[in-house]
Order: structure tokens, then C-alpha cells, then sequence
């Protein structure tokens, strides 16, 4: 049998309590003193044995203490929790990026989408475009191949050669030529016309008097050419262009004005010497007595109010004047000669026919002379210029003074603006005058000494006082449309012609005085 010290048997407790609080149910701490002890001897036996019932209770006071230890830790109570926790966060953020990431893929196939959508639908507005310009050039090849009026040329020498050809059918019978507007009414087949006018010509090979025959025809077709061009009505402007046109001619003489009597000085003093006297009746020649009596009078030196207005008044009668006759910068004799040969062909003749007159008219005047248009512009800047100084003389200047010098000097600062001026009237002229065939537009402007009007004019002042007195001068153009009605049953005359203001011409009244110095 095998001794008790060989197999280290501890059957010496009283109960399972003391065999968990002997040294063999130790900690790693204690696993050398464990170690260190074997192999017992029957010695240690029996000292084991002996123990006392104390130490045995000292043991199980140190187990208790062990255990409450263990328990109130912290580490033990609360770290599955917190681990748990922090693990569900975790795993919470994870989802949520998770979701933010699937919604943004969403979004971006969403917006690669739209734009390969936007992409295509620019490329078919390239593509019309593309194609909208290609169109464009063609159809500009063709009309600079064959223009309107070219078309329409070709169109009445077509009508004209038809009635052309049934008169010299009937020449033989009947030789009285129709007149140019029946000519152009009556149609008939191309095709047969030329067969027929083949027919005629063989039958008139064995006529007497060919030659009679070709003189006639040609004079018709002379006639017929020279109509041609009454038969254009297109107008290359239209109302409210013109409108606009006038408009941009108001604000140019406006800030000329302005500007030139801010930069002026005027003195209390006046001198009355013989050019301030001539400057005077000139000014009252053109923008009357009461005008001209204001501005000498008058103390300009801290308001000159009245006197830009009175410069915008005599630009505007400049402007007018040189409007109304019937080409800018043209002799004097002729241009009366041709306006009256004007105004009784528009109360004579159709509309069309009167205008295509005064087209060609002014059109072939420039091409005669074509120096016309700049020797036009230099005058009518030279003009504006003289009368201009002409009114800073009577109304006490002293910048620019009455000397050359001074002069030159305000001609420098002034010479394009005022050039700008001139050039806008002719470039109104030849607008209104060529470029216009439905109807006729007039400038106007009202006379010094004229009665006010309300429908005719308006008042500059209307806003400050009562319209009252006749007028000083025109401080801004107007516009006047006169057309003629087509009337079968009525005759031509003065009373078949519709006239209309269409910009009506802003005037100062002699209550401007009482607006500007109410005292």
C-alpha cells in the first residue's frame, strides 16, 4: 500500500469550507509558497491537523472580505455595461453613415442622370442652331442674289410685259395706250401672252409700218421701267424707330445745353455796345421779342435756368428749320422749288406715288453731290455754334467772353457734342426722307408768339403752375405723321390727308417767369 506522504492527501478538514480556505486553494501569487511546500511529511500532517479552531475562523473572515472585495468593484459592476453601450453607439453611428452613404450614391446617379439629360438637350440646341444659321446664310445668299425690291421689280415688269404684249395685239385695231394703272391690274397667262405676242409678230412681218410699230413699243417699255419704282412701298423704318429717333435728338440739345450753361459765368453788369445790340435783335429775330427782352434784363448770375432753355429753344428752331426744307445743306431756290413741287404732288397724288418721288429726289440730289452730306453737318454745327454765343452775349457771359479767343476755346469743348447734334438731324432726314414710303414724318416745333395749345404742344412747366401766355420758344421737338387715305369715289385733295401728332412738342410759356423767380 502507498503511505499517505506519497499521495499528498489532505483528508484532515472537518468540511468543504475549510478545504477551500487551506493553502492548496491559493492564487498564482501563492503558487510558489504551494509548490515549495511539496511533498509534505507526516510532520506537516500533523501540525496541519492541530490547527486551532481560531486560525479556522481567521480564514473564513479573510474569504468574506475577499468576496466583498470582489463584488464592490467597479471594474466588475459596471464594465459589461459600459462595453455594451459604447459597442450599441458604435454601432448605431455605423448604420447611420451606412444610410447617408446609400442615399448619397442615390443622389449622385440621380444628378449623372440629369446631367446627361441637360448634356443631350445642349447638343440638339447646338444642332438647331447650327442649322438656324446655315438657314440664315442661305437665305441671305438668296436675297443678296435676288433682294426684295429686285422681286418685286421682276413682278410688275412681268404684269407690265403682259399688258404690254396684248396692246401691241390690239395696236393694229386701236392704237390709245392704256394708263400705268391699268396696266399693272391686268393679268393674264405668261404662257398664252407669249404665244400670242409670237402670233402677232408673225402676222405683222408683212405690215407696212414695222418701224412705227417698234418705236411704240419701245416707248412703252420706257414708261413702263421708269414706274417700276413706284411701285416699292417697304418701309426700312418704322414709327416708333423714328419716334426713338426724335427722342435721342431731344436729349443730345438738352445736354448740350445743360452742360455748356453750367460751365458758363454771367455778370450783374451788361454792356451795351453795338455787337451786344446786333447779338440781341438776331436772338429776337429767331426766338422773338419777349425771349430776347428776358435774357438781356435779367440777372442771370444765380439761376441761369432761363438761359439754358433759352439755347435749347434756339437749337431746336435750328434743327426744325433745317428739317423742314426739302434737303439739308441743298440750294436755297431749289430746295424752295422742290418742296413746293412736293407739298402739291402729296395733295395730287397717291401716297405711294408722292413719296417714291421725294425718295428718288433726295436719293439722286446726294449722288449728284456727294460732298452734300458733310458740308450739311459743318454748317448746321457752325450754326448752333453762332447762336449759341449769341445768347451767352445778350444774357451777360463772361465765360466765354466775346473775345476770339474765348470763343475758339468754347468751340473746342464743345465741337463734338454739338457735331453729334447735326449729324443725328441729317441721319433724321434722310430717314424721314427716303427711307419712309407708307407715310409722311415731319419735325415740328412750335413759333415764338403762338398760342398754347394743349393738343398740340405741352408745357415744360405744367407741373409747377398753370400754363399761361403764349410761347417763348421749343424746348424739345415733336412729331407730326401726315398720310394720305385712299378714296375711290372722292378726289384727291387737302382734305383727304390724315395727320397726327405723334410726339408733341414741349414749349416754354411766358409764366415760366413766374416759376423761376416767383417774386
Amino acid at each position: 500500500m502507498l503511505s499517505i506522504a506519497n499521495l499528498h492527501l489532505k483528508d484532515l478538514y472537518q468540511s468543504t469550507f475549510d478545504f477551500f480556505s487551506s493553502p492548496f486553494f491559493t492564487t498564482d501569487d501563492d503558487a510558489s509558497e504551494s509548490e515549495s511546500s511539496f511533498p509534505l511529511t507526516p510532520t506537516d500532517l500533523s501540525q496541519q491537523a492541530a490547527r486551532p479552531e481560531k486560525e479556522s475562523s481567521s480564514l473564513r473572515d479573510q474569504v468574506d472580505a475577499a468576496s466583498h472585495c470582489h463584488s464592490s468593484c467597479p471594474c466588475r459592476s459596471f464594465g459589461p455595461s459600459v462595453a455594451a453601450s459604447t459597442l450599441y453607439s458604435m454601432r448605431r453611428e455605423h448604420d447611420a453613415t451606412k444610410s447617408d452613404l446609400a442615399r448619397s450614391q442615390a443622389e449622385l446617379s440621380r444628378w449623372e442622370e440629369r446631367c446627361k439629360s441637360l448634356e443631350k438637350a445642349l447638343k440638339e440646341t447646338r444642332d438647331l442652331l447650327k442649322l438656324r444659321d446655315l438657314e440664315i446664310q442661305v437665305l441671305k445668299k438668296d436675297r443678296e442674289k435676288n433682294p426684295p425690291e429686285r422681286q418685286l421689280r421682276e413682278r410688275a415688269s412681268m404684269y407690265i410685259d403682259r399688258r404690254r404684249s396684248r396692246d401691241v395685239v390690239h395696236h393694229r385695231s386701236n392704237s390709245n395706250q392704256s394708263q400705268l394703272s391699268q396696266q399693272i391690274r391686268l393679268s393674264a397667262d405668261w404662257s398664252d401672252i407669249r404665244d400670242e405676242t409670237l402670233c402677232n409678230r408673225r402676222r405683222n412681218v408683212s405690215d407696212p409700218c414695222p418701224d412705227n410699230m417698234s418705236t411704240v413699243s419701245e416707248e412703252e417699255r420706257a414708261q413702263a421701267r421708269s414706274s417700276e419704282t413706284f411701285l416699292n412701298k417697304i418701309d426700312l423704318w418704322s414709327g416708333a424707330q423714328v419716334i426713338q429717333a426724335v427722342q435721342d435728338l431731344n436729349s443730345e440739345i438738352l445736354q448740350f445745353a445743360a452742360s455748356a450753361t453750367e460751365l458758363c459765368t454771367f455778370s450783374k453788369q451788361r454792356s451795351n455796345t453795338a455787337k451786344v445790340n446786333q447779338a440781341s435783335s438776331e436772338v429776337a429775330t429767331r426766338l422773338g421779342d419777349p425771349l430776347s427782352r428776358l435774357l438781356t434784363t435779367r440777372d442771370h448770375s444765380q439761376d441761369p435756368m432761363l438761359v439754358q432753355l433759352a439755347l435749347q429753344g434756339c437749337i431746336s428752331y435750328c434743327v426744325s428749320r433745317a428739317l423742314s426744307s426739302f434737303c439739308i445743306g441743298y440750294q436755297s431756290k431749289a430746295n424752295i422749288t422742290l418742296t413746293q413741287i412736293y407739298a402739291h404732288m402729296s395733295q395730287s397724288e397717291p401716297q405711294p406715288t408722292s413719296s417714291r418721288w421725294r425718295a428718288l429726289t433726295h436719293k439722286h440730289i446726294h449722288e449728284l453731290h456727294p460732298e452734300l452730306t458733310d458740308y450739311a453737318i459743318n454748317e448746321m454745327t457752325e450754326t448752333i455754334f453762332r447762336w449759341s454765343l449769341d445768347i451767352f452775349l445778350i444774357s451777360g457771359s463772361t465765360n466765354p467772353q466775346p473775345n476770339p479767343a474765348s470763343r475758339e476755346n468754347f468751340r473746342g469743348r464743345f465741337g463734338s457734342q454739338v457735331k453729334r447734334i447735326s449729324k443725328a438731324a441729317c441721319r433724321l432726314a434722310q430717314v424721314t426722307k427716303e427711307e419712309i414710303m407708307s407715310a409722311n414724318f415731319e419735325v415740328i416745333a412750335a413759333d415764338s408768339g403762338q398760342p398754347f395749345d394743349g393738343q398740340e404742344m405741352m408745357d415744360a412747366f405744367e407741373d409747377y403752375g398753370s400754363s399761361n401766355g403764349v410761347v417763348l420758344c421749343t424746348t424739345e421737338l415733336g412729331l407730326r405723321c401726315s398720310t394720305r387715305r385712299a378714296t375711290s369715289d372722292a378726289p384727291l385733295s387737302e382734305e383727304n390727308i390724315e395727320r397726327r401728332i405723334l410726339v408733341r412738342p414741349k414749349v416754354v410759356l411766358e409764366s415760366v417767369v413766374e416759376v423761376i423767380d416767383p417774386r
